[in-house]
């Protein structure tokens, strides 16, 4: 609580210059009057007639910006005043003044403020010069305010070109994808239908087909996924992560031979149960063991661990690749974010494993944790909660 002020020491400070029986002049025609904390003095748009010069206590002063904030414009204490306005213009209080603490005020109304003007016109001098003050005061806060708003006005704009540029990349991305493997099928399914093909090169012609295809549904399978997943919340069940992420390295295993890259599982398959959809967790591990995979130098590892930690259950996923560019990093859950080319190394996909994951393990309740270095390779880790 601030120190108690008295009223011959704070009118002087309210109204400059004035004569001590002036001061006198003013005590007769005030009041003292206590108020505990959460006391609103003035409310924001209310038309009121006292001006408050604090003794004691402590008061902050807020205001509401776009009609839902509530910004805090400054705080208040003994020797303060405010209020100063009504007694001299009708208009609405421009903030709320609401006591913090047990305060006790000096209170003048307009009809005593009056009161005061016919014997010390003086005063109203001291008032003009204090309102005038005051208004410039407002005027700053009232600048500031606007520079505020537009600065957020600005960085509203630029998300919004931003993700406008998402989108039409990634519609560009998702034409690209799908364009190539039906064009592929489309080819080879009009060869088919002439009839021309027979023995292996009638199979061979098939396997291609059926693949592209494959192609096709398992990235509009994807993009129905992540749309899903902002819609649907699951029931969870009790999952092995251990046999799961086996299942996930199985599923994997084509693509790691192609590029000559190990992936080892690490640790014990003893490990208790995490609380989880299986589908989708299987999915968001799919989307960090395939990164590994693919961002891995030929011939190299990844390897897949897990640990037991308090209440939670850890899996991670490492590899020794090309590392994430700490100018990329904060863009690397992004949808439609990808890294196209590193060298002369090209990557596919259009980046939306990533966010896939990171949406499945927030609707978990786990935590991603990426930990990566440039030319070292980066190391994932899926945190869950253990079934009760």
């Amino acid at each position: 609580m601030t120190t108690l002020r008295t009223p011959a020491r704070i009118i002087p400070r309210a109204f400059p210059g004035i004569k001590p029986d002036e001061v006198q002049e003013i005590i007769m025609n005030s009041r003292i009057k206590s108020h505990p904390a959460g006391s609103v003095l003035c409310r924001e748009d209310a038309v009121e007639y006292t001006f408050y010069m604090i003794l004691e206590g402590d008061f902050e002063v807020t205001k509401i910006i776009n009609n839902t904030e509530t910004r805090l414009l400054k705080t208040l204490g003994a020797g303060d005043f405010f209020g100063e306005m009504a007694l001299i213009h009708n208009a609405p209080r421009a903030a709320t003044v609401k006591a913090l603490s047990h305060a006790v005020v000096l209170e003048l109304d307009k009809e005593g403020f009056d009161r005061v003007l016919k014997h010390s016109p003086s005063v109203a001098t001291a008032m003009i010069s204090e309102i005038s003050n005051r208004l410039r005061q407002n005027d700053e806060l009232a600048i500031e305010d606007l520079r505020l708003r537009a600065r957020e006005i600005a960085d509203a704009y630029q998300k919004l070109a931003e993700q406008d540029m998402a989108r039409n990349e990634f519609l560009t991305s998702i034409a690209h994808e799908l364009r190539t493997p039906l064009m592929v099928a489309s080819g080879y399914l009009h060869t088919l239908k002439k009839g021309v093909l027979s023995g292996e090169q009638l199979q061979s012609t098939i396997e291609i087909v059926s693949r592209n295809v494959d192609q096709i549904v398992n990235l509009t399978n994807d993009l129905l996924f992540l749309q899903e997943q902002e819609l649907v919340l699951r029931d969870f069940q009790p999952v092995n992560l251990f046999l799961l992420v086996e299942k996930v390295v199985e599923k994997l295993n084509e693509k790691a031979q192609k590029r000559r890259v190990s992936v080892k599982i690490r640790g014990s398959s003893k490990l208790p149960d995490v609380q989880g959809d299986e589908p989708s967790l299987e999915r968001a591990i799919t989307g960090l063991v395939d990164n590994a995979i693919k961002f891995s130098h030929p011939n190299g590892t990844v390897d897949i661990r897990f640990a037991d930690i308090g209440s939670h259950v850890t899996v991670s996923v490492v590899d020794y690749g090309i590392g994430i560019d700490p100018q990329l990093r904060p863009r690397i859950f992004d949808r439609f974010f990808h890294l196209e080319k590193s060298g002369e190394e090209i990557y596919d996909g259009i980046g939306i494993g990533l966010s896939i994951t990171r949406q499945v393990i927030q609707q978990h309740r786990g935590l991603l944790d990426v930990d990566s270095a440039p030319g070292k390779g980066s190391a994932f880790t899926i945190s869950l909660l253990k079934w009760n």
